[in-house]
């Protein structure tokens, strides 16, 4: 493990012009393809955003007599407020809808400038290998719609890429100024980040002090010394959290722990996913046995502080769930970007890893890009029913989870139901409560069981996931508290228990729009 001998970056002098993957041209290269997948889509299909936008359209509409009949907002302190605290401004100047996209959009990018800039502070230069990290970008967390925390690290990764050329530049006064308000505002975005900045910044700092001769026993304190302008955010945690309650568990589950590598980045066709998330483990493993590759010693050791992390993270903490997978597809990426040849780069070798990197960068942009083509096409037709809807209609609805290929396409639909709020001014069963970061408050109790997620998601009897099966939520709705029911690709399910309400839309793959009537009563499920 020769890289963990102190040898110093390729600082060569170049007889010649630089490869193309270090040029400027190519950084912007990169920055702007990282756009390219959420453009087509009206609104990215990512698969919490729409939940997320029912609680902005409350944020920026609640007062309105529809809104403040079912739902109530209040601001909180909390580390979870990133897009909630720009889209206020943002959406009153070009509307919701419109500014959602405009911040999501700005996210990937970001993530991207910040991974390039922090391998340019590392190696001096841009390995060709750093193509490889930057498809993680579009990872599962970002996939499933976690936008707070994908904001939180974007912001992360860039700060990051300053803390390593300050401490290079050996300004720490400076960066311990600059820091204090760089953490406070990560925190605010999501207190995931600011964690997660606070573990880079440590492990590399920490490896700082040991280059600078201070071995590693001293070295781990003083980094913890220079650390210390990153937390002020402890005592808005204490704050956050006195009284918040939420559950933590979920503690050790090894085997849901091994799946979240794997599904890295899941997306919809699982071989070919779990095939790119392989192939980025064969390039690692190539850095470690390869005589002309090697690994960043500061870059690995920050893959390891993360990795402890990862083992040590439950699934579940203060009643917010995945927390553990939200680390997988950035702690890959920093294995991946801590890639570098151990002298001068080889032209021959360095042009055919550059090649490779590049393809597998483009596969995986176009892949990502018709996925969520398809799946934005899916909706617009679905959306469609919305002109059936009249503002301030209760709407209850019920999205079937496929059972196909084990569960592995992300559940693009889940909280589509959210655009009842979103559109229509209504009550949609598609919001989720988080204790502590509880901005929004369901306050229609008519709707029962069906008041929040995930009521909205319904199964195949034969399917092993964990929705409610479709014939018992049917029979289960409180008709009295709801005019319309909004099936959205639903497993088959018993017609009878349909008994009396009238269809007004219909879509493909037995999605339909039903007017309910109070006066009929429900029927038994079989």
């Amino acid at each position: 493990m020769d890289w963990m001998i102190a040898t110093p970056p390729d600082t060569a002098v170049r007889s010649g012009p630089r490869p193309w993957w270090e040029t400027r041209a190519f950084v912007a290269a990169m920055v702007v393809l990282s756009i390219v997948p959420l453009l087509y889509p009206p609104l990215p299909p990512l698969v919490d955003l729409f939940g997320h936008m029912l609680r902005y359209r409350v944020e920026l509409d609640g007062d309105s007599p529809p809104l403040s009949r079912y739902y109530e907002f209040k601001w909180v302190l909390a580390g979870n407020l990133g897009v909630d605290l720009l889209i206020y401004p943002l959406a009153k100047l070009i509307g919701l809808e419109p500014a959602a996209k405009l911040i999501v959009l700005t996210i990937p990018p970001m993530t991207v400038a910040g991974m390039l800039w922090v391998a340019r502070e590392v190696h001096y230069r841009l390995p060709p290998t750093v193509m490889f990290a930057l498809p993680f970008a579009y990872g599962h967390h970002f996939l499933f719609g976690f936008v707070n925390y994908a904001l939180a690290m974007a912001f992360a990764f860039l700060a990051f890429g300053l803390w390593l050329r300050l401490g290079r530049l050996g300004k720490s006064k400076l960066r311990a100024a600059i820091f204090v308000p760089i953490s406070i505002l990560v925190w605010l975005t999501h207190a995931f980040g600011w964690g997660m900045l606070g573990l880079l910044c440590f492990a590399a700092e920490a490896v700082r002090q040991h280059d600078r001769g201070r071995g590693w026993i001293m070295s781990a304190p003083r980094a913890a010394f220079h650390c210390l302008s990153l937390s002020v955010p402890v005592l808005l945690m204490l704050l956050w959290r006195e009284g918040a309650g939420g559950l933590t568990q979920d503690w050790f589950n090894w085997k849901g722990k091994g799946k979240w590598f794997e599904m890295a980045l899941r997306d919809r066709w699982r071989n070919y996913d779990r095939t790119m998330v392989g192939i980025a483990g064969a390039v690692f493993l190539l850095a470690i046995v390869h005589p002309r590759l090697t690994l960043s010693r500061m870059l690995f050791f920050t893959m390891l502080v993360l990795g402890a992390a990862f083992v040590v993270l439950p699934r579940i903490i203060f009643g917010s769930a995945y927390a553990d997978m939200r680390l997988v597809p950035f702690l890959i990426a920093v294995g991946l970007l801590a890639i570098r040849f151990k002298g001068p780069t080889p032209p021959r070798f360095g042009q055919w890893l550059a090649y490779g990197a590049l393809a597998f960068l483009l596969v995986r942009t176009a892949t990502v890009t018709a996925s969520l083509a398809i799946a934005a096409n899916d909706q617009r037709e679905k959306l469609a029913a919305l002109d059936r809807v009249p503002k301030g209609a209760r709407v209850v609805t019920l999205v079937g989870i496929s059972c196909a290929d084990r569960g592995w396409p992300l559940w693009r639909n889940a909280h589509l139901g959210g655009f009842v709020t979103i559109r229509r001014h209504g009550f949609s069963n598609n919001h989720w409560t988080v204790e502590g970061a509880k901005l929004l408050t369901v306050r229609y109790a008519p709707a029962g069981l069906f008041s929040n997620d995930p009521s909205q998601l319904v199964r195949d009897p034969r399917c092993r996931l964990n929705p409610t099966p479709v014939n018992i939520a049917l029979a289960a709705v409180p008709r009295r508290a709801f005019d319309y029911l909004w099936l959205l690709d639903p497993p088959p399910f018993n017609p009878a228990l349909l008994a009396g309400a009238e269809p007004v839309w219909r879509g493909n793959n037995r999605s339909a729009l039903y007017r309910l009537h109070p006066a009929q009563a429900n029927r038994p499920a079989p």
